[in-house]
């Protein structure tokens, strides 16, 4: 109830920001050190204040449901704490105005979703854990090196970047490479899917607004700060495309619920990346809040099915629902037609502009491409899915009992989200009106392959399918696990180095040697692979460097 108060009270700020079309900015000086003032920011305009009221709608809802989903959890408490605590790190994300506050949240989130997947101790939600901090500790890294050149500006905020193209276009590329890695686009998608070892409420949040979205946001806001240099463009319209496809494509070959559904992230994430890459930040904002409303009626509708079967996950046992279960076969088709941008429902306001926008955009013809083939795969295993749990033959018995307020509440307020949100969202900011003057051929390309992608999907809903490559994403999760493996493979050669050349210069036992203008003991650097180690992450940022600049 408290989410919910909060939710409503940020709906009228938020018309209140919107009307006056003003910017709060709350800025405290923490210290300042040769002239650069490092601040701790806050911003309060309309992009943050609404979409904090998105994040606390759905998480009470989330909490709603979790209240019935882990009541028989010895643990609950916990849970909960932690849950909230992950949307509170999301918060300050969200107002964040500087770097320093926005680690607050961005590390926040790292911890506490980590702390979520393992939840369940299984060696399979270890690895998963395992996998989701490790490529997220990518993102944190290079936001750190990123200090560098906040100073090189002078300033730590982002509301006030500096046209100097000395430092303004590698700081925005820095940043632009750490959300990429924090809202899983391609190379780093793999750790999306393992993700789903986390309670069905978890993967609510994290999938529709928050973990994920949060490196969208920052590029969101960085847009709002100053235009993306064409080569980020590029990189962003290439990522957000092959996302998109890879996303889409490995879930026609996924017969569990909850990876057809993390995978339709992929997609979905593919998309808002694809419109910032063609310059329309509002666009991809607006998307976000209707994927995010239909996102997480998608997760709950599929908890509450799992809670009725069972927990079975494999789409081939369930069938049938739509008769036993009508409410929430319901809001179950209503949130997957969502993801196609089906007529009258929320996506169809966002994703369809955006897709008639790549018509009208001069953009490269590869991007389009395979934007049109990923769009066609999404209703491909849109519909395969929807053949298989609500209109297949009947499969496995239900458990009776598990139907109440709890979980009737937050799926009928998602449901009105996800039906009306578009709408209501495009009518009250005007900021998302755009005209697109294309031909009508190319208008009726995009719908063309949609019902291709749906005469397919429903044609090979009854197939088996299976391929490896596509299910490990192109062999990004071996590559994600053998990685560490190879490079302590090779740090374990170069240790020799520790023992043989390095040793007459940095290891004199018991006395301390001047080198380079450092005072080295044998107590700060004693005979291990510490000091290859550290020369191998120098030569590394090194090279880094240089690539930026």
């Amino acid at each position: 109830m408290l989410l919910f108060s909060y939710s409503i009270f940020m709906f009228f700020m938020g018309y209140l920001f919107l009307n006056l079309s003003e910017t709060l900015i709350l800025e405290f000086e923490l210290f300042n050190l040769s002239g650069i003032p490092f601040t701790f920011s806050l911003i309060l305009d309309k992009v943050s204040v609404s979409f904090s009221m998105v994040v606390t709608l759905i998480s009470g809802s989330v909490f709603f449901f979790s209240s019935k989903y882990m009541e028989e959890d010895p643990f609950s408490t916990r849970f909960i704490w932690i849950l909230l605590s992950f949307v509170i790190s999301m918060n300050l994300l969200i107002f964040s105005g500087s770097v320093f506050f926005l680690l607050l949240g961005w590390d926040g989130l790292g911890i506490t979703s980590f702390a979520l997947i393992i939840y369940y101790e299984s060696n399979e939600s270890q690895m998963a854990g395992f996998q989701t901090l490790m490529i997220n500790r990518i993102g944190d890294v290079i936001i750190v090196l990123s200090f560098f050149l906040f100073c090189c500006g002078g300033q730590f905020t982002f509301f006030s970047l500096s046209d100097s193209i000395f430092y303004s276009s590698s700081l925005i590329a820095l940043l632009c490479i750490a959300a990429l890695t924090k809202s899983a686009q391609f190379p780093f998608s793999s750790w999306l899917p393992a993700a789903m070892a986390a309670p069905t409420p978890v993967s609510a949040l994290v999938h529709s607004s928050t973990l994920v979205t949060a490196g969208i946001f920052m590029i969101i806001r960085l847009s709002y700060s100053m235009p993306l240099s064409s080569s980020i463009s590029s990189l962003l319209l290439l990522c957000g495309s092959v996302t998109c496809l890879l996303g889409g494509w490995a879930a026609t070959f996924e017969n569990d619920i909850k990876k057809v559904i993390a995978l339709s992230t992929l997609s979905q994430l593919g998309v808002m990346v694809f419109s910032l890459g063609m310059g329309f930040p509002s666009l991809g904002l607006f998307h976000l809040y209707t994927h995010a409303l239909f996102k997480a009626l998608l997760f709950l509708a599929a908890g509450h099915i799992l809670m009725l079967t069972f927990g079975n996950q494999d789409v081939r046992m369930m069938g049938g629902l739509g008769l036993s279960l009508p409410f929430t076969s319901l809001m179950f088709t209503v949130s997957s037609l969502c993801l196609i941008g089906a007529p009258f429902m929320s996506a169809f306001y966002s994703k369809h502009l955006i897709l008639e926008l790549m018509m009208f955009s001069p953009i490269n013809l590869i991007s389009v491409l395979i934007m049109l083939i990923a769009t066609m795969m999404t209703a491909k295993y849109v519909f395969r899915t929807l053949k298989g749990v609500v209109w297949g033959k009947s499969g496995i018995s239900l458990v009776s009992g598990c139907s109440d307020i709890f979980t009737f509440m937050p799926v009928f307020i998602l449901g009105v989200g996800a039906i009306t949100g578009g709408e209501f969202i495009s009518s009250v900011e005007i900021s998302n009106l755009e005209f697109v003057f294309i031909p009508f051929e190319w208008s009726s390309l995009i719908n063309f392959v949609t019902v291709l992608g749906v005469t397919m999907g429903l044609m090979m809903s009854q197939m088996e399918l299976n391929s490896y490559s596509l299910s490990t994403l192109f062999f990004l999760t071996p590559l994600v696990y053998g990685t560490p493996k190879i490079f302590s493979k090779i740090l374990e050669k170069l240790g020799v180095l520790d023992y043989g050349w390095l040793e007459p210069y940095f290891f004199i036992k018991n006395k301390f040697y001047w080198s380079g203008g450092f005072a080295v003991s044998s107590s700060i650097w004693p005979n291990s692979r510490l000091m290859t180690s550290i020369i191998f992450s120098t030569f590394m940022l090194m090279i880094v460097t240089v690539f930026v600049y």
